[in-house]
């Protein structure tokens, strides 16, 4: 029967490449067997376990985003580990009144994750370098949090204008409070 392509091409098979020369010009020896057909030849369960557990050794101290979502004024950032079902959330001031000043840790989250706040949708799928605490769960470096929550300075500046502002229900407390234990202090003494 004549060739219906009017050439005369050769077909490789599968014998003829085990006998081929390889790169190096060393022949390929032909005494490999080669695998009977009642052989698994599927992937090793050592292998996959090996692998595994490289990859849940690798990927232990990340979060990958997977929403962000707002709640009232919040913006809420959900995240879980690459291998659980566990979830995390980290919650933010969203923008309001058409100013980013009273979200401005929320800037500071997307631009430690390098992406631009007119590109949110780039969060989602962003690995979070984390760390997993069996008593407290899951805490996202101090790289990714608010520069409030990882700057002392900042801390104790909030801190002050919380007593700034309650100044007066804790001059009120303090009376209270002091004249309770002077009257605890003299039923003790004369009881």
């Amino acid at each position: 029967m004549a060739d219906p392509s009017g050439g005369d091409e050769t077909v490789s098979t599968t014998a003829d490449r085990e006998s081929a020369v390889d790169a190096d010009d060393d022949p390929i020896p032909d005494d490999t067997d080669p695998v009977p057909d009642e052989v698994n030849a599927g992937v090793d369960e050592e292998v996959k376990r090996r692998l595994r557990e490289a990859y849940l050794n690798d990927e232990e101290n990340a979060l990958i985003v997977t929403a962000v979502r707002s709640v009232g004024d919040r913006v809420v950032v959900e995240m879980r580990p690459p291998h659980g079902d566990a979830t995390h959330t980290e919650r933010f001031d969203a923008p309001r009144d058409g100013s980013l000043t009273e979200s401005a840790a929320f800037l500071e989250f997307l631009d430690a994750a390098g992406v631009s706040p007119l590109d949110v949708d780039e969060l989602v799928g962003a690995r979070v370098p984390a760390t997993y605490e069996p008593e407290t769960g899951w805490r996202v470096d101090p790289a990714y949090r608010a520069g409030s929550e990882s700057d002392a300075s900042e801390r104790l500046a909030a801190a002050r204008d919380w007593l700034w502002t309650y100044r007066a229900w804790l001059l009120a407390a303090l009376l209270v409070g002091g004249e309770l234990a002077f009257v605890a202090v003299l039923i003790l003494l004369y009881a």
